[in-house]
């Protein structure tokens, strides 16, 4: 047990948290005050979790992720099986839409972004692989907040709701009905709500069991013609359902 009663588990923990979804790299200093660690702490365990291939140093001493952290979190993670059954439609569909096509999941009060197909010249998106957003801001999160269990949207709901453009949902009664109005059609649609020039549209995918186990997404230009992105979003989502359940 470290000092203060906090396990050497967390510490680690916390050590490997510092790294955002946009960093590469980061120096010793850099872990050592995101993780909230003493210099000589964050020093002392970034060598330890180098040793153990957990994280790994650039030739300036800068630390990175690891390829062996990597490789332990594929082979039990959930996400693998769910973006090998994705993959071929999201190929199919981003070929359709030619704009961002992702797959996100929910973990805790946040979407997570586990799948990302995109195309030189498309609209801004701010989502990327491994990626997160709350789940009340975008399409993707606003599909999975419909389907969360009722203490989730509550815990939600009670905010604080981040704004990210005017037309983000922070009244958290408009965000309730939005949801409501999500189960009711099958889809979210968010335009502006990330970025005022981009348009978010989800449809949930279910596993037969879950009815949104997952969510598909797609992200155009807020041009007043994303509609007609949704149909091909609901057939995508139903032959990815049909592959889910044949897998279990």
């Amino acid at each position: 047990m470290a000092r203060g009663g906090e396990s050497v588990l967390t510490r680690a923990v916390r050590i490997l948290a510092a790294f955002g979804s946009g960093d590469t790299s980061l120096r010793v200093s850099d872990i050592a005050a995101r993780a909230d660690l003493h210099p000589a702490t964050a020093s002392r365990m970034v060598a330890e979790l180098v040793e153990h291939g957990l994280l790994t140093r650039d030739g300036d001493r800068r630390v990175r992720i690891g390829l062996r952290l990597w490789e332990l979190a594929s082979r039990a993670s959930p996400a693998v099986s769910l973006r090998e059954a994705v993959m071929p439609f999201l190929e199919d569909l981003h070929a359709v839409v030619g704009q961002h096509v992702q797959v996100g999941v929910r973990d805790g009060t946040e979407v997570l972004f586990v799948e990302r197909l995109s195309a030189p010249g498309a609209v801004i998106n701010y989502t990327r692989i491994a990626g997160r957003l709350p789940l009340h801001a975008s399409s993707s999160g606003q599909v999975l907040l419909a389907h969360a269990p009722h203490e989730v949207r509550e815990q939600v709901l009670a905010g604080p709701l981040t704004r990210y453009t005017p037309n983000t949902i922070t009244d958290p009664d408009r965000l309730r009905a939005t949801l409501a109005a999500i189960r009711r059609q099958g889809y979210a649609y968010c335009p502006g709500h990330i970025h005022s020039d981009a348009l978010g549209v989800a449809v949930p995918v279910s596993d037969g069991r879950q009815p949104a186990v997952a969510t598909l997404s797609a992200i155009v230009p807020n041009d007043g013609n994303g509609r007609a992105v949704i149909p091909v979003l609901l057939t995508t989502a139903r032959g990815i359902t049909r592959a889910l359940r044949s897998n279990h």
